[in-house]
């Protein structure tokens, strides 16, 4: 959008953040609510693109990627499904922007 090109660009920094907020929920979630355990080399990447709007000005769209090795697959999805419910990044997006989340 006519920025330089150098250093991070504020997409980058929300994936960022999104991502590391998004796994601590998940490990909350499957803690508090007694789902097991989230191990220790999950990984959630985020990607976060901007684009027009069909309305007029920007948007941001989001595409999580989960891992969770070693997690038996419903016991997974039921532990991303409350991560969204915990995560206040989740929380702050829902309804505003499109979020795709994808278990691995």
């Amino acid at each position: 959008l006519g920025g330089s090109g150098l250093g991070h660009n504020p997409e980058e920094l929300f994936a960022v953040g999104y991502a590391a907020c998004y796994l601590g929920a998940m490990r909350f979630a499957a803690a508090s609510e007694k789902l097991g355990a989230v191990p220790d080399n999950a990984t959630v990447n985020a990607h976060v693109g901007i684009g027009p709007r069909s309305d007029g000005g920007f948007g941001l769209k989001v595409r999580l990627v989960v891992t969770l090795p070693g997690v038996e697959r419903a016991v997974a999805e039921k532990i991303v499904e409350r991560g969204h419910f915990i995560c206040p990044y989740s929380n702050a997006t829902k309804g505003n922007i499109e979020v795709v989340t994808e278990l691995a």
